[in-house]
């Protein structure tokens, strides 16, 4: 079949053009709404099917080999969502923040597993699907934070996980102002606070491609 036929004989029979429209965010907006975020409106109780639609990109990304290798434990607001806050830390950047600040705590998780451990193509695989799970949130409105200091042990324990946590995603209702700020390669690329807004710089594009 020639390329472009079924548009060509919907053109036609129909005698016009369609207009593609546009439905959602770009790609683009998603990613700068996507936010590394640590304070949280309490009033939004994340619900546990909301969990499962995030997780449920992973049904649909890459995976090295195609092993599949990750795993999900789903935690919503309750004791199992005070285990996690006591293991983990936030912040490490602004340690004179104390951050979260009280009563803006995360209380929905994704505690993500790997049956592979730390092996190169988990890790991207992690990677991959920590972003995507970011994203699918930002599309519902909601923020996240990727965490990777925590105590191992205890949460392996504390939720009978079948093997170490790898990550842990927190989700909520972002209570915060973030921004991006452009920066040269050679300037500092800590994250800081200023007039209640967090910053964040972000190397320019000029500097990050190799000659």
């Amino acid at each position: 079949m020639a390329d472009n036929y079924l548009e060509k004989r919907y053109d036609e029979v129909f005698g016009t053009k369609r207009v593609t429209k546009r439905i959602g965010h770009t790609l683009d907006e998603l990613l700068v709404k996507n936010r590394s975020t640590r304070g949280y409106h309490k009033p939004y109780i994340v619900k546990r099917e909301e969990l499962e639609q995030i997780v449920a990109v992973n049904t649909k990304i890459g995976s090295g080999r195609n092993r599949q290798v990750l795993r999900f434990r789903l935690v919503t607001q309750g004791e199992e969502a005070q285990k996690v806050l006591d293991n983990i830390k936030m912040g490490a950047a602004l340690p004179e923040l104390h951050l979260p600040f009280p009563g803006t705590e995360p209380e929905a998780f994704i505690i993500v597993c790997s049956l592979n451990g730390d092996d190169k193509l988990a890790l991207i695989d992690l990677g991959m699907s920590l972003e995507a799970m970011s994203l699918k949130a930002v599309e519902m409105g909601l923020n996240t934070l990727i965490v990777g200091a925590f105590n191992k042990a205890k949460l392996k324990e504390a939720f009978s996980l079948p093997t170490d946590p790898v990550a842990i995603l927190c989700v909520g209702k972002g209570a915060e102002k973030i921004e991006l700020v452009p920066i040269k390669e050679s300037e500092s690329h800590a994250y800081y606070r200023k007039d209640g807004i967090h910053y964040i710089p972000k190397v320019i594009l000029d500097d990050l491609i190799i000659g």
